[in-house]
């Protein structure tokens, strides 16, 4: 019998990598632009000096190889912490079955929908993916939702399990989505603005055109993934990831979940200490300027959120444990949004919700400190393979950056863009960013480094900078939904338990068509006449 072949782990294909990258460094040359440092309305950035380019001497890498992984690591440190923290605080929240029971309400209030002609045309499974979708993809479109992400696999994954989908589905629902709008980039700040303000364009100017390509990319991808999701409700089977789902279909799929366990003392201890600080927070940020790109809205948030929850969290607790565990995950998600729209919060901050939303959430249930402590321990090793492959990833860019190439390929590349007719130049410009994805990952990096490039080859050949930007910006999207560098998506998977050899078979095609609708969407800007272009 004919041993079938198996698809290679992740270490190792993201490994194989590493020595790839590590025979480039022996057969480009060294080279090196100089660094200048620039004013932006979001900071000091540092970007290079097209004309100070110079070959310097190389730095092949050997025995670097063993040490990528460390390097990684040290690189990679805040992405790597939040998943572990990540892991303990949901391992205590399933330990509750507080998802398991939401996601069981909420399914069997939404199939009460299905007595509605329309609605049961639509189909309430559609609706819910396409809702969802759509929200995580303004998200991407207006701040950049990217690591944040991670989080919510655990949530969605379970919740396609429960609706007959696979775990693609439920990665689909978050992290695609929040892609398509990174790449559709209504009003993102951290990669719009900064490619507008190094173009010297006003920032967000063009939005116009740019919603529409927005709402091209979300009916193609939204419609996408509701043609797969409809596949695998037919025939499970089908999925790919089939196998690899029996761990969520036995962990999340419980037959007793109309069971509900009466709020005890932990329970109502819980409520009140949050209630306690969440009305100190509503006394000292009476309101909170939110940004939305580069429009603001100034509101009373914390008092409001303190006020429902106060309501809310009472209403639960009568309900049952698992209900108010559920609420506080609902509220978690709310400080999420607020925190990084109000308040600038990055990983360090948004760990730290986390952990307290773990620690609420083990008092409610009961657990005593040292039992806490040990549910922590357990969900940080469960997500330990997530995190080491995170620092793994990272160890590709150090052996690039040590090999000192990355800057040689950049110029090589502006020299083949250059002097080459408008519609042609775009497309070699919107090529070289979807395949500098497979490097440099940050989108905020990105720009800093390669748009003083496209900057200046958009002038040689009299192309609209505003188009320029809408090359990088859709090329920016798509390709680090599939590349190993991507310390977010490897990071998405491993807390979705799907291999990457697998999310990269069943990825390809959708990543590709999305590519060649990006390559379409730019070309009115070169043929046709539109606003702020």
């Amino acid at each position: 019998m004919t041993k079938k072949r198996q698809i290679p782990h992740t270490y190792v294909i993201v490994f194989v990598i590493i020595i790839i990258a590590a025979m480039f460094t022996w057969i480009v040359p060294g080279g090196a632009f100089n660094r200048e440092v620039i004013q932006t309305a979001s900071g000091q950035r540092e970007v290079i000096d097209t004309d100070s380019f110079q070959y310097v001497d190389s730095q092949p890498q050997t025995w670097e190889i063993f040490s990528a992984f460390y390097q990684g690591f040290a690189r990679s440190p805040k992405i790597i912490v939040f998943i572990l923290i990540l892991g303990g605080a949901f391992w205590i929240l399933n330990e509750s079955r507080a998802i398991d029971v939401g996601v069981y309400s909420f399914l069997k209030r939404s199939n009460r929908l299905e007595r509605y002609r329309i609605i049961r045309f639509l189909g309430v499974n559609n609706i819910i993916i396409t809702t969802v979708m759509l929200m995580f993809s303004f998200f991407g479109a207006i701040f950049g939702m990217s690591e944040e992400t991670i989080a919510f696999t655990i949530i969605f994954v379970p919740l396609a399990i429960s609706m007959g989908y696979d775990s693609i589905v439920g990665v689909s629902m978050s992290f695609i989505a929040a892609g398509v709008g990174f790449a559709g980039c209504l009003m993102n700040p951290f990669t719009l603005g900064i490619a507008q303000e190094i173009a010297g364009l006003q920032m967000f100017s063009g939005i116009e055109y740019r919603f529409v390509i927005w709402m091209v990319f979300n009916i193609v991808a939204i419609g996408y993934v509701l043609w797969y999701a409809a596949r695998v409700k037919k025939n499970p089977r089908r999925s790919i990831v089939f196998e690899e789902d029996a761990y969520w279909r036995e962990h999340h799929t419980k037959a007793d979940l109309d069971l509900r366990t009466p709020a005890g003392t932990g329970a109502w201890v819980a409520y009140l200490g949050t209630l306690a600080v969440l009305l100190v927070a509503a006394v000292n940020w009476t309101s909170t300027t939110l940004t939305f790109g580069n429009q603001t809205a100034t509101m009373p948030v914390l008092p409001v959120v303190a006020l429902f929850f106060a309501l809310t969290g009472y209403r639960t607790l009568k309900a049952s444990m698992e209900m108010f565990v559920l609420n506080i995950l609902i509220y978690t998600i709310v400080f999420l949004v607020v925190g990084v729209m109000g308040f600038a919060w990055g990983l360090m901050e948004l760990a730290a919700l986390f952990f307290a939303m773990a620690l609420v959430a083990g008092i409610a249930i009961g657990k005593g400190a040292n039992d806490l402590t040990k549910s922590f321990i357990a969900g940080a090793r469960d997500i330990l393979s997530a995190a080491l492959v995170v620092g793994l990833a990272g160890g590709i860019i150090v052996i690039l950056e040590n090999g000192r190439i990355i800057d040689t390929i950049l110029h090589n590349i502006a020299n083949t863009i250059a002097g080459t007719g408008k519609i042609t130049t775009l497309s070699l410009m919107y090529g070289f960013t979807s395949a500098i994805n497979a490097v440099i990952t940050s989108g905020t990096a990105k720009a800093a480094l390669i748009m003083p490039i496209l900057r200046d080859i958009s002038e040689m050949v009299n192309l609209s900078k505003q188009a320029t930007v809408t090359a990088f910006h859709i090329g920016d999207g798509f390709t680090n939904l599939i590349t190993p560098t991507s310390g977010v998506l490897i990071g998405v998977l491993e807390v979705a338990r799907i291999p990457f050899g697998k999310w990269f078979k069943w990825a390809w095609k959708f990543i590709l068509l999305m590519v060649i609708l990006g390559w379409l969407v730019l070309i009115p800007t070169v043929t046709m006449t539109l606003n702020g272009f």
